[in-house]
C-alpha cells in the first residue's frame, strides 16, 4: 500500500483483500453467518498521516497513555466464564487444574460469543472481508514533538513502556490466576502447555 494511504483507504483496501479470497458462493453463508469469516484485528501507525489506527480489539500506548479498542461484549463473556468456573470448583465438579486440561466453562459462553460475532462490523470493527463501520475505528493523532509509541495486540492484559514488563505480568498471571476467572477475567486461561492465553504482538518505536 501506499505510505501516503489514509485510515478509509486503508480499511477499503484490507476489506477487499480478505473479500477476495472468498468464493463468490460463500458470500451469501457469509453475509449471515459471521463466525466463520476470516477475521482479524491490526493497529497501524501512519508516519506521514501522523495518526494511529485501531480496527479490532488492540491497543497503544502513545508517551505512556494507554489507549484501546475492546469488542463491546469481551467484558460480559469473561464474566459469564468466571462465574461457571466459579460454580465448578465450589460446587466440586472439577478442580483448577482439571479446568486447566479441559476448560468445561468455556463452551458455556461460545452459543453468547457466536451471536456477538453477528454484531461485528456493526457494533464494533474487524478485518473480515466485510465493510467496516469507520465510526468504531479508533483513531489517534499525533502532533509533531517526538513521541514513544508502542502498538500491540490484546493477549497483553496489561500494556507496559517496555515488552520485558508486559511479559513480567503475563508471568505473574501465570502463576497467580492461570484460569483466568479471579484477578484478570478473560473468554480463556493458561491451557496446560501455553505459555499465555492469547496471541501476542509487541512493538515500540520513537517518532
Amino acid at each position: 500500500m501506499s505510505s501516503a494511504i489514509t485510515c478509509q483507504q486503508f480499511c477499503r483496501g484490507v476489506t477487499a483483500y480478505i473479500r477476495a479470497h472468498y468464493r463468490h458462493s460463500q458470500l451469501p453463508q457469509l453475509a449471515s453467518h459471521p463466525e466463520d469469516r476470516l477475521t482479524a484485528s491490526a493497529v497501524v501507525f501512519s508516519r506521514l498521516q501522523r495518526e494511529v489506527w485501531l480496527i479490532g480489539d488492540c491497543q497503544c500506548l502513545i508517551g505512556g497513555q494507554l489507549y484501546d479498542n475492546p469488542k463491546p461484549y469481551e467484558e460480559e463473556l469473561a464474566r459469564m466464564r468466571s462465574a461457571e468456573i466459579h460454580r465448578l470448583i465450589a460446587e466440586g465438579i472439577a478442580t483448577e487444574e482439571q479446568l486447566l486440561a479441559d476448560d468445561t466453562a468455556r463452551p458455556t459462553i461460545i452459543p453468547r460469543m457466536i451471536e456477538t460475532m453477528h454484531r461485528q462490523n456493526v457494533d464494533y470493527a474487524v478485518i473480515d472481508g466485510f465493510p467496516i463501520p469507520f465510526a468504531h475505528v479508533r483513531t489517534v493523532t499525533l502532533d509533531f514533538q517526538p513521541w514513544e509509541i508502542v502498538l500491540a495486540s490484546d493477549g497483553y492484559p496489561r500494556l507496559c513502556p517496555t515488552l520485558a514488563e508486559s511479559e513480567a505480568y503475563i508471568d505473574h498471571l501465570r502463576l497467580s490466576d492461570p484460569l483466568c476467572y479471579q484477578e484478570f477475567l478473560a473468554t480463556k486461561g493458561f491451557y496446560t502447555g501455553n505459555s499465555s492465553f492469547d496471541d501476542r504482538s509487541y512493538i515500540r518505536f520513537q517518532v
